[in-house]
């Protein structure tokens, strides 16, 4: 597509989740990852935020850092909440066993320190004896014990759940195959928290930082089965408490003072609005009403350059799938086809802006592999733009498939401005590629959380927010009894490459395996990657110290503002 063709499309702000920059898989409640969060997706893009704008920000006596977190979570409960727009609230309210560092390490958190057997499968975490919740209530093992299994219950319906089949029983409890007690997850005192896994992996104290691993109190929880639903019942373990919450419009977060190292933390309260409207976010920031912002894409030439500006990594991937299961995309060269149609690097630059990177793989870049390289370097480029390439795969296929024209195809996607704007760039895209005339369907997000779910759409958009720094965690998504699949691809061959992906102990040769498995997705093209995500945010003169980690959590601990 020519440059002055993009040029039309509209211009539009990333979502609250991807300014708060972190992990998540894809649209995990999505996302909300994003939140399809598939470990999380994202909950880009859900319309409204105006009025709440229009409402004046209040003031907090004492040190307020004014922010946005786009809309309402879907939850505070850490089992159901996955997604970028719960995620940040839950990891600046809670803590788990391991909290992510200055350096997006793996640290010490509730657990002060941990044992690892010798055949790599049994932790046992020691809690800390001064770790307690904001009701003064002190955290034990038995939090955890009831927080996970609760995760891994049939009936709570995680879509956090398949993270947690690293534990031995998990799999088997959440299928319905097995029960809670079969989750080999033990209290062996208050504060002594024993795992045992099904196979090594080298990841699981990374893993452990997720939201979805969080303590629940597990005595309120018993008492308040909706103790999360509210700030007078809400309990937290982290560095902030829920002070008050009024519904779609803002949250407020007083600084905690019975977390352990409350002494790191330096704000009083924090302020979310919830504003999903680029526009008005950033007049909001203007006015001083925010102390962030997302840079609007229309006037990203001229900010930025800024020295307001925040600029960093964050491992995520937009993407499209392919519905395997409906006519025509049972056929694998027209799959390819319609890739090879689409500029990546127009829609990139001219369409989302902000400095992003166009997607020719599915892992994003940042995982570093054993022999120091980078992943996505190290496997190159998967997919590319070649319409000539294009047209002769789709005439291919539709001569396999006794195709004179193809069915009608529509694209469908959740609403958000940016994510119409892709959608409409795509689409002149394959008309002038490709000859394929391709109707748009806007959804609201439940719904067409759903309906992907339940393989209704034909040709849809997705997200994926990474939910821990391992690259098998996207491709994990594709397996064939994956929630996060999506698409009707099943293939023993990629299964196998998966597990051995997770399981091999030979750190180099496990990333052969994943590597293997990406070319795989590739080849299959059962979904389009189109761009890698980054974190570009406006940041208030004063504002320090805010923790935006490429694979991982928003963390507000250790911010501060000093003017």
């Amino acid at each position: 597509m020519s440059r002055k063709k993009l040029l039309w499309v509209l211009l539009v702000l990333f979502t609250a989740f991807v300014l708060a920059a972190c992990t998540a898989g894809e649209d995990a409640g999505e996302e909300p990852d994003d939140a399809d969060t598939d470990t999380a997706e994202e909950a880009e893009g859900e319309e409204g935020g105006e009025d709440a704008a229009a409402e004046e920000t209040p003031d907090l006596d004492g040190k307020t850092l004014y922010i946005n977190n786009g809309q309402e979570p879907t939850s505070l409960d850490p089992s159901i909440g996955f997604d970028q727009v719960s995620w940040d609230p839950l990891n600046n309210l809670m803590e788990g066993l391991t909290r992510l560092d200055e350096n997006s390490e793996a640290a010490e958190g509730v657990a002060e320190s941990w044992d690892i057997s010798e055949d790599g499968l049994t932790y046992t975490f020691h809690l800390r004896e001064d770790a307690n919740w904001s009701n003064g209530d002190p955290v034990v093992a038995e939090d955890f014990v009831f927080a996970w299994k609760h995760m891994l219950d049939p009936d709570t319906a995680s879509a956090a759940a398949f993270l947690a089949y690293y534990i031995e029983g998990g799999e088997e409890y959440n299928s319905g195959e097995g029960s809670a007690d079969d989750v080999n997850v033990t209290a062996i005192d208050d504060k002594t928290l024993e795992v045992v896994l099904i196979q090594p992996t080298g990841f699981f104290l990374d893993l452990l930082t997720n939201p979805a691993f969080f303590p629940i109190n597990h005595q309120v929880a018993e008492e308040t089965p909706d103790w999360h639903a509210e700030a007078d019942t809400f309990v937290a373990n982290g560095p902030y408490m829920l002070d008050s919450w009024d519904h779609d419009s803002e949250m407020i977060f007083a600084k905690n003072p019975e977390y352990w190292d409350a002494d790191a933390v330096n704000l009083d309260y924090v302020h979310f609005s919830m504003v999903n409207d680029s526009n008005t976010q950033y007049q909001m920031f203007q006015t001083g009403e925010l102390d962030t912002a997302s840079v609007p894409p229309e006037l990203s030439d001229e900010l930025i350059d800024g020295d307001n500006v925040f600029i960093g990594e964050y491992g995520g991937l937009e993407f499209f799938r392919f519905n395997l299961t409906e006519e025509p995309f049972q056929n694998k060269k027209i799959r390819q086809a319609f890739s090879y149609a689409i500029n990546r690097d127009d829609i990139a630059e001219y369409v989302v802006k902000q400095g992003v990177e166009p997607a020719y793989g599915f892992v994003s870049p940042g995982f570093t592999a054993p022999d120091g390289n980078d992943f996505r370097e190290e496997n190159g480029d998967l997919v590319a733009f070649d319409p000539e390439r294009a047209q002769e795969l789709l005439a291919e296929g539709m001569k396999e498939e006794g195709y004179d024209e193809l069915p009608p195809i529509v694209l469908s996607f959740n609403t958000s401005d940016t994510i119409q704007a892709i959608a409409e760039a795509m689409q002149n895209m394959l008309s002038e590629n490709l000859g394929v005339e391709v109707t748009l369907e806007n959804q609201e997000w439940n719904v067409f959380a759903e309906a992907q779910q339940n393989l209704e759409l034909q040709f849809s958009r997705s997200s994926f927010i990474n939910d821990y720094a391992d690259p098998v965690n996207f491709l994990e998504s594709f397996v064939s009894d994956s929630y996060m699949n999506r698409t009707g691809f099943e293939s023993e061959e990629y299964d196998e490459l998966i597990q051995k992906g997770k399981s091999e102990t030979d750190e180099e040769q496990r990333y052969e395996y994943l590597y293997e498995a990406e070319r795989m997705l590739a080849e299959e093209m059962i979904a389009m990657p189109i761009r890698y995500y980054n974190v570009v945010v406006l940041e208030a003169d004063g504002v320090e110290g805010i923790l935006r980690h490429p694979v991982g959590y928003f963390d507000l601990k250790y911010a501060d503002k000093t003017e």
